[in-house]
């Protein structure tokens, strides 16, 4: 195992000194933004007033990233390369806000931060300050596709952004602290799904500078053979660039790119696994700061990772120093007395859409081109009347998206991803039209793997979710399907989309992205033979208190309307939907028009379930998701039947947030829309499909809210009958019944014996289903007109 570093000279003394000056100045204006408010030239003494009064931001990481992103650029020229930078160590936004305003995307993007001495002062007083832009790299910064707030996804990003993308190599820096996480740990194993001729390249740069916040790595820190023994392990060859003297490190880097870029070229010809390059950098945390501050190790130490000098305005001592510092970088010769970048930093960056921060990859609304999606129509199954026929909504499905990939072959813009699951969920009618992509070995007893597959199953949701966010952030389509119970694993990364879509949204030369589309199947009341683990409907919840611009969700009743509610929610943009639905028999209640016209309203009144239309409802039976519509039905049937005088109206909702009020979502129905549908006064009995306490805390501010009574799952699971778990959650027909009598006025007085007969046939169902282990012939056999 030999370092680069002792290989010969690559950079000839020119080029040595202009990847050095850019390198300084990069590093000049990441301390300029953490420190500086006023005289960002240093063109007069510094004093405490041109410091800012509250010091944020990361120092540590920072000349790292420098010193990466001023090579690549100089492989970029040397080499013509189509390549974009993922930047995987959380704070790294000095450094990115540095490099792109070099390179005049940054003033592109954001005119107002010239390229001069006002722009430098406007550059460095915005950073971590009010009304400026965060301290990590967010979609402020030009170039990136990476939301830097929070550790472990880079890795896959990068990947995501490859698949399909010929000819594009994605340098992806990992910090070693970043290293330590789950999620980055599994996306190492994403090689074995990449296919070198048909896809990307990814150019894993592993960051070694030793410490976290406050203790060292534990990649740093293993000897140098395990650290080798576990990246060959993984499929890589690294390339070792090590050490702190800045001459002897550029001519390291400048090798070690020029290597991996030559076997890139190699790796490229061929559709066999390879074992792919990736360079180990590493390098001291804080790399040309301070070295010692207040008689304490800084340079090379955890002390680096933030702010070495903490009380520059109130003690001179550091004041002196941060001069020091600063002018350590010789920023005479690097700006000119303009505060524009001089001849010898501007060499080695690349023009137009070479340059990392302008790659239309980076911004991917640019290349986005909309899917061609088959009609729904021809995927509907047939209802002559409701609840007159069955079907599995997710295998329909299944069938739909296969036409999507076959009507959007010669895009290749289109994946499916999930933890293992696509035929668990019915959908395994894409692999009619592709398989399961596939690098590594294959067995005589495997199916449809494939080294061209666009299906992407790994056993991991971590790994599932950053491909797919990598995808559609460089202008592609995907979705996301898995069992409801396991998405949660994915819960902070969709935060963090999220929170990327809401700002990537307010920004003017940010184009549109497809939305990430979440499938949710075998859910919370199918998992009956699974049991309490499998049994968690929460994601949702997650979801429905995030940023009410940004997320979408759909309970589709049937087969229909989650048709209906997929396509639009694949022709839709810059969106968090999230689509819940089963994949059992299950009744098809709405023929393809009414399923259109309902998901068109979001939700609706169900005239053909209600009685007695030409009044007003004595009750409101709502229901959102399959399982409680069915519910719904069978209870609004024995009403029907029991006590025919009684108005019952039947809502369903497919839309979750029209919900809320049009105040808090865009989605959300007016006050008189709401009462029009669920009454201002009457009882209304909400099933749904989660946590009940959701229904009321969308609809807490409705006029009638004190007359709602939901149920929903309440946290009691086992593994048992379909129809047990209702019972259990006291969301069955006969409990949807007993609501009614006690809430509508007199009922309690006349229906006694009604109310008396649900409770023995609840009695009545436990009994048998010890007996028998099935569900009582009444209820699996039970139809609407039966």
């Amino acid at each position: 195992m030999t370092a680069l570093d002792a290989r010969p000279a690559v950079l000839g003394s020119t080029e040595l000194a202009q990847v050095d000056a850019l390198w300084r100045a990069a590093n000049y204006l990441a301390a300029g933004q953490i420190y500086l408010m006023a005289n960002p030239l240093l063109h007069e003494p510094l004093r405490p007033e041109h410091v800012k009064p509250r010091l944020l931001g990361h120092w540590g990481t920072s000349p790292g990233l420098n010193f990466v992103y001023a090579h690549l650029n100089r492989a970029i020229l040397t080499h013509d390369l189509n390549a974009m930078f993922v930047t995987g160590p959380g704070h790294g936004g000095p450094a990115l806000l540095a490099n792109t305003w070099l390179e005049g995307s940054y003033t592109e993007a954001w005119p107002e931060v010239t390229q001069d001495a006002d722009g430098m002062r406007e550059l460095f007083k915005q950073f971590s300050f009010p009304g400026g832009v965060p301290s990590h790299v967010a979609p402020q910064v030009p170039g990136s596709i990476h939301e830097g707030g929070e550790l472990g996804y880079s890795l896959a990003h990068a990947y995501g952004a490859a698949f399909d993308n010929p000819g594009l190599l994605v340098a992806c820096v990992i910090g070693d602290g970043e290293a330590e996480t789950g999620p980055l740990a599994t996306s190492w194993h994403a090689n074995k799904f990449l296919d070198p001729v048909r896809d990307g390249a990814v150019l894993p740069i592993l960051h070694l500078n030793g410490y976290k916040i406050a203790n060292p790595t534990v990649l740093s820190r293993i000897a140098p053979a395990e650290l080798d023994a576990l990246l060959r392990g993984y499929g890589y060859e690294p390339i070792y660039v090590e050490g702190s003297d800045p001459e002897t490190m550029h001519q390291a880097m400048a090798a070690a790119l020029d290597s991996a870029v030559a076997d890139l070229a190699v790796i490229r010809r061929h559709h066999d696994r390879p074992a792919w390059p990736m360079i180990v950098l590493r390098s001291p945390k804080g790399w040309t700061g301070p070295s010692v501050v207040d008689g304490l190790p800084v340079e090379g130490t955890w002390r680096s990772h933030q702010v070495p000098l903490a009380e520059v305005r109130h003690n001179p001592d550091h004041l002196r120093q941060l001069e020091q510092w600063l002018l350590s970088y010789r920023p005479e010769e690097l700006f000119d007395d303009h505060g524009r970048p001089v001849a010898d930093v501007t060499a080695l960056i690349p023009a137009g859409e070479r340059r990392m921060g302008a790659n239309p990859n980076a911004n991917g609304g640019i290349l986005l081109r909309p899917l061609t999606l088959p009609e729904t129509a021809a995927h509907a199954v047939g209802v002559p009347a409701p609840g007159a026929t069955l079907a599995e909504p997710t295998r329909a499905l299944g069938r739909f998206l296969r036409d999507v990939f076959a009507l959007n072959a010669d895009r290749a813009n289109f994946r499916l991803f999930g933890p293992d699951e696509t035929a668990s969920n019915r959908l395994d009618a894409v692999y009619d039209v592709t398989g399961k992509q596939w690098q590594a070995a294959v067995e005589p007893v495997d199916e449809h793997l494939s080294p061209d597959g666009r299906v992407l199953e790994v056993l991991s949701e971590h790994l599932c979710q950053g491909w797919l966010e990598g995808y559609l952030l460089t202008g592609r389509h995907g979705l996301f399907n898995c069992y409801e119970a396991f998405v949660h694993i994915v819960d902070s990364m969709v935060n963090q989309h999220i929170k990327w879509l809401r700002v990537h949204r307010q920004i003017p030369w940010r184009r549109p992205v497809a939305s990430l589309n979440y499938l949710l199947t075998s859910h919370v009341w199918r998992q009956d033979h699974n049991g309490f683990s499998h049994q968690d409907p929460g994601f949702v919840d997650h979801i429905a208190n995030k940023s009410s611009e940004v997320v979408r969700i759909y309970f589709p009743p049937d087969t229909n309307t989650l048709l209906e509610v997929a396509a639009h929610c694949l022709r839709s943009r810059d969106y968090v939907n999230v689509v819940v639905a089963g994949k059992n028999d299950s009744p098809n209640w709405l023929d393809a028009e009414q399923a259109a016209l309902h998901c068109a309203r979001g939700v609706s009144i169900w005239e053909w379930a209600s009685t007695h239309t030409d009044r007003e409802p004595d009750v409101v039976l709502g229901c959102a998701g399959d399982a409680p519509t069915l519910e719904v039905l069978a209870a609004a049937k024995i009403l029907r039947e029991e006590l025919p005088e009684l108005a019952v109206r039947v809502v369903n909702v497919v839309d979750l947030m029209r919900l809320q009020p049009e105040a808090e979502h865009p989605h959300g129905l007016g006050d008189r829309e709401f009462d029009a549908l669920f009454t201002p006064d009457r009882p209304v009995i909400f099933a749904y499909h989660g946590y009940p306490w959701l229904i009321h805390r969308l609809a807490y501010r409705r006029s009638n809210h004190a007359g709602m009574h939901v149920r929903g799952y309440t946290e009691h699971g086992t593994t048992t009958t379909p129809f047990d778990m209702l019972v259990l959650n006291h969301m069955d027909r006969f409990q949807l019944v007993i609501d009614v009598i006690d809430r509508v006025p007199g009922l309690v007085a006349t229906a006694g014996v009604l109310r008396q007969r649900m409770t023995e046939a609840q009695g009545r169902h436990r009994r048998w289903i010890r007996v028998h282990g099935e569900d009582l012939p009444e209820i699996r056999d039970w139809t609407w007109e039966g």
